[in-house]
């Protein structure tokens, strides 16, 4: 160990050099800074779907009813069919031709139109019935379609033929072809049903006692 010269102090313990800070400050030797990101922004939550509505809770109800339709109610009876009136002339089958010519003129005579008059034979032709047939079917049958005069005909007969009044002549036959031909007759007639002769027991239970005048 060298002593100091003169005039050199002597050099304490706490002149020791330090060691050597940087300044603060400094751009050589500070510590470069760490650069921590700014988080990301939190988005806002999202709206949950919509939670479905329990059974039954949307189920559409009854449709409004359109303006003008009456609700349905109880059906009104149907109208009963008009009952035909039945009358009865008695007579033989040989008389049933000249019974119901009586009945004709009297239904005429009381003011009824000859085309609403129809006269069914259940046996032989009318007298009229072949006068008109020998100008021909043709002109025949066109007398039915125009209504204009009294018609007749067989009373098995198949074309449409209704009329207010039908005049039934039981003029021979058999009972069940009589019978029958009641019926038809029946279907036949809008307002009355003359029967001459003996058409049967259905026929005499239909209308009024046998021997009864027709009237309108």
């Amino acid at each position: 160990m060298s002593l100091p010269g003169p005039g050199v102090p002597f050099p304490r313990e706490s002149d020791a050099q330090a060691p050597r800070t940087p300044a603060s400050g400094s751009a050589t030797s500070a510590a470069p800074s760490t650069l921590t990101a700014a988080p990301a922004p939190v988005p806002g939550q999202r709206p949950a779907p919509p939670r479905p509505a329990p059974p039954g809770a949307e189920r559409p109800g009854p449709k409004p009813r359109p303006a003008g339709i009456p609700k349905p109610g109880p059906r009104r009876p149907e109208p009963a069919a008009p009952q035909i009136a039945v009358q009865h002339l008695a007579a033989t089958a040989a008389q049933a031709v000249e019974r119901a010519d009586e009945a004709v003129d009297r239904l005429l005579d009381s003011g009824r139109n000859p085309g609403a008059v129809l006269v069914l034979t259940v046996g032989e032709p009318h007298p009229w019935q072949r006068h008109e047939l020998s100008f021909g079917e043709e002109r025949y049958w066109a007398q039915l379609a125009e209504g204009g005069d009294v018609f007749y005909a067989d009373a098995a007969l198949t074309r449409p033929a209704r009329r207010e009044v039908v005049v039934l002549v039981v003029n021979g036959g058999t009972a069940d072809r009589a019978a029958a031909a009641f019926a038809e007759a029946r279907g036949r007639a809008a307002e009355l049903l003359v029967v001459c002769g003996n058409a049967g027991p259905a026929a005499e239970a239909a209308g009024a006692p046998a021997g009864r005048p027709a009237t309108v």
